[in-house]
């Protein structure tokens, strides 16, 4: 969509304070824990774009919440597995040796949006240390959240998302769909603690020098996400709700996690 259209089937722009009003009625409160997945595009045409609707969420939470959102590197990964598009077989190897370090500054996120990407670079928001699976945070918990991201494991009962539940956060889907919502990745190691591993790969620093570290990570049943959402939705666990343009569904994270577990126990899935 062009920003011509966006400003077409906009009825009136969007600001800062328009964006905060619209959180609040929703529910978003001072002082908590928010994990927000975003598109800039849903919310309508947003005088000051990505910039304005970081400042509207700060507003909203202050500097006594905390604010964390994806910073994920897909890219960071071994090209042996991409399908987005493939990459000959030839090039694996080449593609290997030269792909850039994983930096905590400066690789920067991919397919998480507008919003998500500028938020990492916000002053005074930290980075957990995962090549692929980070998060960024700003606020009172940020670092409790974010501290030893386990390589092998990154959405399991080490990773920031097993503190978010402990925090008893809250999932704010801003635009997007179910598909987005990284918190249902711990469900499903709750759910199937063995599931398949593959072999992955990431360049890292490791005793002061670049190497290409393999590890194993769950196969994660990205398939059953859809699902969980319109099971949440049913049951009122995941509340929706409009900001700006965008229609957006608020939930919590325990409630969330649980009972996605045990939707997923009960129709008799595998982690397979």
């Amino acid at each position: 969509m062009t920003e011509a259209n966006i400003v077409h089937t906009t009825a009136a722009p969007r600001t800062r304070e328009s964006l905060a009003a619209d959180l609040r009625m929703l529910g978003i409160v001072p002082g908590e824990t928010l994990l927000v997945h975003s598109s800039l595009k849903a919310l309508g045409w947003v005088n000051g774009a990505e910039t304005a609707v970081i400042q509207a969420l700060y507003d909203v939470i202050t500097p006594e919440g905390t604010l964390v959102m994806p910073a994920m590197s897909p890219d960071l990964t071994d090209p042996a597995h991409w399908r987005a598009p493939p990459i000959p077989q030839a090039w694996h190897e080449a593609v290997r040796q030269s792909m850039p370090t994983f930096d905590l500054r400066r690789t920067p996120s991919r397919g998480m949006g507008r919003i998500a990407e500028l938020f990492r670079t916000w002053p005074g928001v930290l980075r957990s240390d995962h090549p692929t699976s980070s998060l960024v945070a700003w606020g009172a918990q940020a670092g409790r959240i974010l501290r030893d991201h386990p390589l092998e494991d990154p959405f399991g009962e080490a990773s920031p998302l097993a503190r978010l539940y402990d925090l008893e956060a809250r999932v704010l889907l801003l635009g997007v769909t179910f598909e987005s919502c990284t918190i249902l990745h711990l469900a499903e190691r709750r759910a199937w603690p063995r599931q398949a591993l593959i072999q992955e790969g990431a360049p890292l620093i490791v005793a002061g020098e670049r190497r290409w570290v393999r590890y194993g990570t769950p196969i994660l049943r990205v398939d059953l996400l859809a699902d969980a959402g319109r099971h949440l939705v049913e049951t009122g666990i995941a509340r929706g709700g409009t900001v700006g343009s965008a229609a957006v569904h608020l939930l919590p994270v325990r409630e969330t996690v649980d009972s996605t577990v045990a939707r997923w126990q009960q129709m008799g899935l595998t982690g397979e």
